[in-house]
C-alpha cells in the first residue's frame, strides 16, 4: 500500500524532519523531507483521512479515517499503512492523554465523544455531543476534555475522570479547534463563520474577549478560521483564516494582529517545527502545503501534495 517517488534518504525514524500530510480526498499521506521540503513518499492509508497524531515514543503515528470509520495506523519507518483500530464512527479529530492509555475522538456523525482504551482498543465511553463534534483538546492533567461542536454553537467540556458534561459554553458560529497557552488559564477556540477567535477563561467557562479577521482586499464572510496554534513561549499564536487565504498572526498578550501572511487556497490546518523556525499550513482547496518564515513572516515556498490536505505532522 506504500508509493514511493525516487529518494535515497534513509527509512523514517524519530528526528529525522519528515513531515507527513493527510489528503482527505486522495486517501494518502504525502511525505516532505523536512530539509528541502520536497515531496519524497506517498503513503496509502484510509479513507478519508484528516487527523494525525504520534504514540507516546513517536515510532508509530495514528490518523482519522472518516470513510471507513477506523483509526489508521503508520509506521514512519517503514513508511507503510501497517493497522488499524476499527469500529470508531466517522472520526475527525482526537488526543491522547498523557500516558497514551485513552484516545478521545470526536464522531462527527454520531454528535459523540468516544473514549478508546489503548489495551483493549475497545470504546469505553461514550459522550453524548451537540451537532459536528471536532475539535479535541485534553488538558495537561487529564481532568478535562474541551470538544467543540460545529453545527450547535457550543463548546462542551467533559470531565476526564466521569465523562459527564461540565459545561456548554455559546461561543460563536461553527467552533473548529482549540489552542492553549502553556499556563492553560484561557483556550482559544476558532468559530470559522464568525471570523473570529473566542477566548474562553478555562475556569470560569466564561468567553472574555474575542479576536476578529479582516485581511486587506476581504469581505468579513470570506474570512472562516479553523486551525489556531499558540507557539510554546504563550507569546504568538497563528489562525488560520480558511476562505480568506491567509493566516492571521497574533500577539497573545495584546491580541493584536500583527500580520497577515498571505498562502494557498482556503488555510485550514497549522503546524509547527519543534524550533519554531517554520510553519506548515495546509490548503484545502489549492491542494498544496505553504511553508512559513517565522522569523520574517512570510510564505517562502508552496509544495503541491494530494487532495484536500487537512493537516502535517513534523518528525522532529
Amino acid at each position: 500500500m506504500l508509493a514511493l517517488s525516487a529518494w535515497s534518504g534513509p527509512g523514517a525514524a524519530k528526528g529525522t524532519g519528515l513531515v507527513f500530510i493527510s489528503n482527505e480526498k486522495s486517501d494518502t499521506v504525502t511525505v516532505l523531507d523536512g530539509e528541502t521540503d520536497t515531496v519524497v513518499a506517498t503513503i496509502e492509508v484510509c479513507g478519508r483521512p484528516r487527523d494525525m497524531e504520534w504514540n507516546a515514543d513517536q515510532t508509530l503515528f495514528y490518523v482519522a479515517c472518516a470513510d471507513d470509520s477506523v483509526i489508521g495506523i503508520v509506521d514512519p519507518e517503514k513508511l507503510a499503512y501497517v493497522d488499524e483500530i476499527p469500529y470508531i464512527e466517522e472520526p475527525e479529530a482526537f488526543e491522547f492523554d498523557r500516558a497514551h492509555k485513552r484516545l478521545f475522538v470526536s464522531n462527527e456523525e454520531d454528535a459523540a465523544l468516544s473514549v478508546i482504551d489503548m489495551e483493549t482498543r475497545e470504546v469505553i465511553a461514550w459522550v453524548d455531543t451537540g451537532e459536528e463534534p471536532e475539535g479535541v483538546y485534553v488538558t495537561k492533567d487529564d481532568k478535562q476534555i474541551w470538544v467543540t461542536a460545529e453545527a450547535s454553537n457550543l463548546v462542551h467540556v467533559i470531565d476526564g475522570e466521569t465523562y459527564e458534561v461540565l459545561a456548554d459554553i455559546v461561543v460563536g458560529t461553527r467552533p473548529r479547534r482549540f489552542a492553549t497557552p502553556p499556563d492553560e488559564r484561557e483556550i482559544w477556540v476558532s468559530a470559522e463563520l464568525a471570523g473570529r477567535v473566542d477566548i474562553i477563561d478555562m475556569e470560569t467557562f466564561e468567553v472574555k474577549e474575542s479576536i476578529s479577521f479582516l485581511p486587506r482586499g476581504f469581505r468579513p464572510e470570506q474570512v472562516t478560521p479553523v486551525d489556531v496554534l499558540i507557539t510554546p513561549d504563550g507569546e504568538t499564536a497563528y489562525v488560520a483564516l480558511g476562505r480568506a487565504n491567509h493566516v492571521a498572526v497574533v500577539d497573545v498578550a495584546t491580541r493584536e494582529v500583527e500580520k497577515y501572511i498571505l498562502t494557498g487556497n482556503r488555510t485550514w490546518g497549522l503546524t509547527l517545527t519543534r524550533d519554531g523556525k517554520k510553519l506548515y499550513a495546509t490548503n484545502g482547496l489549492s491542494d498544496d502545503v505553504s511553508i512559513i518564515d517565522t522569523e520574517t513572516l512570510t510564505n517562502v515556498k508552496s509544495v503541491p501534495v494530494g487532495q484536500i490536505p487537512y493537516i502535517a505532522l513534523i518528525d522532529d
